[in-house]
């Protein structure tokens, strides 16, 4: 029997083609944790907001595909920050408004949703701490799933602490940072403090995973050993 867990999300999440390798999302990442029952279809796109993930119906195809004792996954946050009448959300009113539109329409067709916290940029302060650039949006995720009794994965906060962990230079690893020459796709080079490569999106999603493992469904019966 297989489980379909599919993902809504941005950037952070997406796939990306060999043209852009080394970039990669961790919804690209994250069927290497589970058994082969787990199908994941991500749907994840670049640019998206809550808001605009809707408007466009994504969401719809989505609901219209999901079955009931599937799962959905949902991270949005880096594009709800941004203005402009497509993309803007405000954390405690329309954000949460749009982020309930997943979770309802999830558990109408009897799947189950979890609300992810949007993951962390690397952006440092002169001490070497991580800067939280994400204001209100990770608490009113917070807050939604409390209300609403929905699991929520604090994958900014374990973010935040594995970035801290490695510091401002080792954390580059984790992302598309390239010098001139050193990759066909970026001959420019690359200094990209919010996109992963395949290094980080793994990491990232293995965050994903160990937070699921945390909650009472039966999802987290298909995780592999190598994710705990």
């Amino acid at each position: 029997m297989s489980v379909h867990l599919f993902i809504a999300g941005d950037s952070t999440a997406a796939n990306y083609p060999k043209s852009q390798a080394p970039m990669a999302g961790w919804g690209q990442m994250i069927d290497r944790f589970f058994t082969t029952n787990v199908v994941v279809i991500n749907k994840a796109l670049c640019g998206r907001s809550s808001k605009s993930f809707i408007n466009e119906s994504v969401l719809d195809e989505i609901i219209n595909s999901i079955e009931p004792n599937d799962y959905l996954l949902v991270q949005f946050g880096h594009n709800d920050e941004k203005p402009g009448k497509a993309l803007y959300t405000e954390p405690f009113s329309t954000y949460q408004e749009c982020l309930r539109k997943y979770v309802d329409g999830a558990r109408k067709k009897g799947a189950t949703p979890i609300l992810i916290t949007p993951v962390s940029r690397r952006i440092f302060d002169d001490n070497g701490n991580l800067k939280q650039t994400h204001g209100d949006y990770p608490e009113a995720v917070r807050i939604l799933g409390r209300d609403l009794h929905v699991p929520v994965i604090d994958l900014c906060s374990s973010s935040t602490a594995l970035l801290e962990s490695l510091g401002p230079e080792e954390s580059k690893r984790l992302f598309v940072w390239l010098k001139p020459g050193e990759h066909v796709n970026y001959p420019d080079g690359s200094s990209d403090n919010t996109h992963f490569n395949e290094v980080g999106a793994k990491e990232i999603a293995g965050l994903i995973v160990k937070e699921l493992l945390n909650f009472s469904i039966p999802l987290r019966n298909y995780i592999l050993n190598r994710a705990c």
